[in-house]
């Protein structure tokens, strides 16, 4: 069991947050006023980066930053995929970290390709009330302060590296010849 914290919720801090990396904040600000469940596409790359992994794996990353590592900022699920709020400047980064750990060749074909988004990307975030309605976006760890923690490349890499190996059991020795006569020496006579 995780001990990610269950907060679906963003508080007002968090919301301030949220809009302040969209063009017009105050805008941004005033519908969510208007319409608390109102999902918003924002703009990412300078307030935050986003890392998209599919849902599944996308959840041992933030269980192994939760149970194994620093915890992580704020994260949403939308369309089957989690979307990892990270530090500004992840998505140019975290490529080149990937293909230095051979992410996605053919040693890891069972490891999904992870998306980042930076400068000149936008994604839709979800509505501050934590809307819950199948296929909606939503907050798993919704953002609560001003100036929330996130994680840069390195531990998102960190997370990914992690989850894939518990995914993926990676062995050392050769799979076993089907064919070959197995022998059983345990007892002696």
């Amino acid at each position: 069991m995780s001990s990610a914290p269950n907060v679906t919720r963003a508080t007002s801090d968090g919301v301030t947050w949220l809009a302040s990396a969209g063009t017009y904040p105050r805008s941004t600000l005033a519908l969510w006023e208007e319409r608390p469940d109102a999902p918003v596409v924002l703009p990412c790359g300078t307030v935050f980066d986003v890392v998209s992994a599919p849902a599944i794996f996308g959840r041992r990353m933030l269980d192994r930053l939760w149970d194994d590592g620093p915890g992580s900022g704020p994260v949403a699920i939308f369309r089957g995929r989690v979307l990892l709020f990270a530090a500004p400047g992840t998505a140019q980064r975290l490529p080149s970290l990937l293909a230095w750990e051979e992410w996605g060749s053919h040693r890891t074909d069972a490891v999904p390709p992870l998306l980042c988004h930076g400068p000149g990307d936008a994604v839709t975030v979800p509505a501050p009330t934590g809307d819950d309605a199948p296929g909606t976006a939503r907050w798993l760890v919704a953002p609560d302060t001003r100036h929330p923690w996130l994680p840069g490349p390195e531990v998102v890499l960190w997370a990914a590296v992690r989850a894939a190996r518990a995914a993926v059991r990676i062995s050392i020795f050769p799979p076993a010849d089907q064919d070959a006569k197995v022998y059983d020496v345990s007892r002696r006579r």
